[in-house]
């Protein structure tokens, strides 16, 4: 492709037109129009500023094809993005849903044996350290994946239109709502039932199936919750771009709530280990040191940023 080419077409792919252009660089019209015509150039200064206006490379725009560029940089980067929001969703899921499966295993007992221990406990801690075990697998897995990414790719060009993000928005107080939703049903079931049979609530093995599918629901609602702020992030290609600059002050917010939200988890950790250790049970209710550990690591996240932003 041609100067005159990639220009019109970097300049339409933004939704500006000629006039807009030319105002941005205190040219006329016309001599826009002759540079997308190929019948003049710009001089080295206005070739900068259309560099920089567009997050291009001198060569690419004027001897490369911008538009297959940006058709292969767009892949990949939305690919892995779409597989790191997938993936990071899954993981987490899979931890949560352990607790799910652990609570149905103890509610179990009830239906085949009348209330007898028949699944063993340590059986239900086991299974649910499995599942952690995936779930954690899985993270470190497109962690890695995504750090490499990152240092591979630091500095993104701005490859979505502006239909395309508002398609999306549209889309993310759906999932958003869905999410409430479902957390909300199954605070419905799980009250509805204890106030329909109260027996349920003296009944450890009951209680613990009506946790079981909360829990079930609770699973599913972080997942979309997780799925589209990942999403939503992919879109903002600008602030991918200052996260990844090391002179910027979103580098350094990040890096720091990185650090601290890492020795948040890393003590919950500790301390549900200890509780667990000592008490010989893996499952409830230690495992919501987690709990308390991610509510902790948004709650610092809040103040960082209320901080950067003052």
């Amino acid at each position: 492709m041609s100067l005159g080419e990639n220009l019109q077409y970097l300049r339409k792919k933004e939704n500006i037109t000629q006039e807009q252009l030319a105002e941005q660089l205190n040219v006329s019209r016309q001599s826009v129009s002759k540079w997308e015509s190929d019948t003049t150039y710009p001089e080295m200064d206005k070739l900068l500023q259309l560099c920089q206006m567009f997050h291009c490379s001198m060569d690419d725009l004027v001897q490369g094809n911008i538009h297959d560029i940006n058709i292969e940089g767009k892949s990949e980067y939305d690919s892995h993005m779409n597989l790191f929001s997938k993936l990071i969703s899954l993981g987490v899921g899979v931890i949560i849903f352990g607790v799910s499966f652990m609570s149905l295993l103890y509610g179990i007992n009830y239906f085949i044996s009348s209330g007898t221990e028949v699944i063993k406990e340590d059986f239900a801690n086991m299974i649910f350290l499995i599942f952690v075990t995936i779930g954690v697998a899985i993270l470190i897995v497109i962690g890695i994946q995504h750090t490499n990414f990152v240092n591979k790719n630091k500095q993104i060009d701005n490859f979505y239109t502006q239909k395309e993000i508002d398609l999306f928005n549209k889309k993310f107080p759906v999932l958003i709502a869905a999410g409430v939703s479902l957390i909300l049903i199954g605070v419905i079931i799980l009250l509805g039932s204890e106030a329909i049979y109260p027996e349920i609530t003296s009944n450890e093995y009951l209680e613990s199936l009506m946790m079981s599918l909360f829990m079930l629901f609770v699973t599913i609602a972080v997942m979309l919750f997780i799925y589209a702020c990942i999403q939503k992030s992919k879109y903002n290609i600008e602030e991918y771009n200052k996260i990844n600059d090391k002179e910027s002050d979103t580098y350094k917010t990040e890096k720091l709530k990185g650090s601290i939200n890492g020795c948040i988890m890393l003590l919950s950790t500790i301390i549900y280990l200890i509780l667990a250790s000592r008490s010989g049970n893996f499952g409830m209710p230690h495992c919501m040191a987690f709990a308390i550990g991610g509510i902790c690591c948004f709650i610092t996240s809040i103040i960082v940023d209320y901080k950067k932003d003052s």
